[in-house]
């Protein structure tokens, strides 16, 4: 057996076996793989459970030094080629062979790892994680991962046994990222990185916080993943998606978990949803779908919004390149894709961003900044230069990558205020002494005029629900940015009057007409969505009260109401068949409802009202503009009627609402012009389910002033009806 005094080893301070024995040092290529010394070369190799090894091609042999599993070799230079392989023999009697890594050099450059310190990296998914290259012909993965506060850092992986002791990784200084080239990994390979924390000595195993793929939950390793040879054929669609604020945007919003299963409970592929969702999508007239977070996340019940992998689709539904497909498939179908995004915290999970080397990394250390106590979650320390890199990253990469058309952000009022779900002292003031969250401002402006200015056309909606000023006016004149806004005010006030009985509604009357006092001072969306129907709060359905043929009825009117009010529009799966009951995400939809005639005459109503939306450049061209809507009456509480005028440019409908049961026969509204008004649609028409009153195709003007308007009609109102009228200028 060697002693300690070989000399291939005395040239090794103590300290520095000492710390690689320990796997606690920070730089081990300055011991480990092949060391030159003039003609003389020196390897050394660390093989756990190794009986012997030796050197490849020529077999020499290796020396253990004294019992660790540390083997070496000294001969001449000439006999040893730069990236050699070796061969050990396990404790089975198994013979092995390996790359040695420790003979590849550093690969991230100064100037990018420079960058991303500061901020600055837009891409930074393209230097950290996992990329396969080909070194000097060799092909194998980098690695990379920050962890500035880590003692040693280790690639670990189904590779090379989950062992840290192989692949400790180089440190890069003050950047506190770590790397390592490791040859013959491939496409597939699971990984992980085990650190070792420097303030408490602490061994963490966690999952790439770049991870581009990973594993189907519930494991979380993370999964090399090659470049996508994906070929995009949605050119067309990318060049032309700009302008999106005169156009039609209607939004179904999907969680793919649960939008429809396989008969024994599994989901369904990104291709076999870009099969059955699209033409859905299409039939039912809708411009866009917007996904719940597909982003990677452990737990089904969190519905994607506690994301673990906030660059990778998660495994549920398929490989990264089948939702590339998916959304490419869409493109070239007319359907927009939006994606809904969480940067405004993460979960607590071991493995994920949590403590990631040790220390408050991604987070912030003090808990009245760092926690979202209500929701059990972290908040982002958006001060952190290499934490915004992360997020603006993560935003370009859905944008870029997978062409994603816009990103929802999620729980944007939760990053405004400093004092959101908090109470006193549980949170900290700002430096001004007030509750905003200056440093989140600065991160929402920065993603906003980054995102819009990398991804052309693309859009960012904020889920925001406060009076915070100017979310969606540009960062220039002090707004945030955003492109559009969710209009929470108005969902709300439209839920809790659409939810009274009709003999109760004429008392609420101004929670139909307060929003016109704020509706365009944002960018709005009109949302019902998936927070609608959760939690007790009932479905669609249940919220509409009477019996069973009014819900329906209220229903239609409800959605009449929303497909001609100014603002784009967004409406959550299931909502289309008057689902009867909440969403549950752990099963389909209840398809076999579709079978209720009721229920498919709502589907068609929302169809054609989403296609005269589309095509009436009236109902979408100045949806943001207060020139595109002008109240006929909005006084008539008495009988729960409200009636306007949709415009833009030449193009212009009339708009009459009654939210009572009671049909109206007689009814008098005030229009601009002389001549025939087509009843274009008509909510209680039989087709969709209705009684069938209504205005036998239209109804002239009389010469009778009346609102205001120089000329009036008299219209037959159905219950609990809406009806579309178009100016033609003639009877015909």
């Amino acid at each position: 057996m060697p002693t300690r005094a070989l000399n291939p080893l005395n040239s090794i301070l103590a300290e520095d076996l000492r710390l690689l024995l320990e796997q606690r040092h920070h730089n081990p290529g300055a011991i480990l793989g092949r060391h030159l010394d003039g003609a003389q070369c020196t390897v050394r190799i660390r093989i756990p459970g190794a009986r012997a090894a030796w050197l490849l091609p020529s077999k020499d042999p290796m020396t253990r030094w004294d019992d660790t599993d540390l083997f070496f070799w000294k001969g001449p230079t000439e006999h040893l080629p730069v990236h050699y392989t070796y061969q050990w023999e396990d404790e089975s009697g198994a013979v092995q062979e390996r790359t040695d890594a420790y003979t590849f050099p550093l690969l991230l450059s100064d100037e990018a790892l420079g960058q991303f310190h500061h901020g600055k990296h837009l891409h930074v998914w393209q230097m950290l994680g996992a990329h396969i290259q080909t070194i000097d012909g060799i092909r194998g993965t980098l690695f990379a991962v920050w962890a500035p506060n880590a003692e040693r850092v280790s690639v670990v992986g189904d590779f090379n046994d989950w062992d840290g002791r192989i692949h400790p990784m180089h440190n890069r200084g003050y950047t506190g990222v770590w790397e390592l080239f490791i040859p013959e990994v491939s496409e597939g390979c699971l990984y992980k990185f085990e650190i070792r924390s420097r303030p408490h000595s602490t061994l963490l195993v966690k999952t790439d916080p770049y991870g581009r793929a990973f594993e189907m939950r519930p494991g979380t390793a993370a999964r090399v993943c090659g470049s996508s040879m994906y070929r995009w054929r949605d050119s067309d669609w990318m060049s032309q998606r700009d302008g999106w604020q005169h156009k039609p945007i209607s939004i179904y919003e999907v969680h793919l978990g649960s939008w429809r299963r396989h008969a024994d409970g599994r989901f369904l592929d990104y291709r076999e949803l870009a099969d059955e969702l699209i033409p859905y999508v299409q039939q039912l007239g809708f411009t866009h779908i917007e996904l719940l977070p597909i982003t990677e996340h452990p737990l089904d019940a969190s519905w994607g919004y506690q994301t673990t992998g906030f660059f990778a689709p998660t495994s549920r539904h398929g490989d990264p390149d089948g939702l590339r497909e998916f959304v490419d498939r869409c493109h070239q179908a007319g359907i927009g894709v939006y994606l809904d995004w969480v940067p405004g915290h993460f979960p607590r999970d071991g493995f994920g961003l949590a403590r990631f080397d040790g220390s408050a990394l991604y987070e912030h250390e003090d808990w009245r900044r760092g926690e979202h106590r209500e929701w059990g979650t972290l908040v982002f320390n958006y001060a952190r230069n290499e934490v915004r890199g992360f997020l603006i990253s993560s935003a370009l990469y859905w944008l870029e990558e997978f062409h994603i058309d816009g990103l929802r952000v999620d729980a944007v009022a939760s990053m405004l205020y400093l004092d959101y779900s908090r109470g006193p002292g549980e949170w900290l003031p700002n430096r001004h002494g007030g509750n905003e969250h200056l440093e989140a401002v600065d991160f929402l402006r920065e993603l906003n005029t980054v995102t819009h200015r990398e991804a052309p056309g693309s859009v960012t909606i904020a889920e925001e629900s406060t009076a915070w000023p100017q979310v969606t006016r540009p960062t220039y004149v002090g707004g945030l940015g955003f492109s559009m806004k969710w209009n929470m005010g108005w969902m709300h006030d439209t839920l809790r009057y659409m939810s009274k009985d009709p003999i109760y509604r004429h008392y609420e009357h101004q929670d139909l007409t307060f929003g016109l006092l704020y509706a365009f001072s944002e960018n709005f969306v009109l949302p019902f969505s998936h927070d609608e129907v959760v939690h007790g709060k009932g479905s669609m359905w249940q919220k509409m009260p009477g019996d069973e043929w009014q819900k329906m009825a209220n229903l239609r009117l409800l959605y009449t109401y929303m497909l001609t009010y100014p603002g784009k529009k967004l409406l959550f799966m299931g909502s289309e068949m008057a689902q009867p009951w909440e969403w549950r995400h752990d099963e389909s939809l209840p398809w076999d409802q579709q079978a209720d005639p009721r229920r498919q005459g709502l589907m068609r109503l929302l169809g054609d009202l989403n296609r005269l939306y589309r095509e009436w450049p009236a109902l979408h061209g100045q949806d943001f503009a207060a020139d595109g809507f002008s109240w006929i009456d909005c006084h008539d509480a008495a009988q729960s009627v409200i009636a306007y005028r949709r415009m833009c440019g030449p193009d212009e409908v009339v708009v009459v609402l009654n939210f009572t049961p009671i049909p109206r026969a007689g009814y008098r509204v005030g229009v601009p012009r002389a001549g025939w008004y087509r009843e274009v649609l008509n909510s209680d028409a039989e087709i969709y389910g209705g009684s069938n009153r209504g205005n036998a195709g239209g109804v002239a003007s009389d010469a009778l002033p009346w609102m205001d308007h120089p000329h009036s009609l008299s219209v037959t109102l159905p219950p609990l009806g809406g009806i579309i009228l178009r100016h033609t200028g003639s009877a015909s």
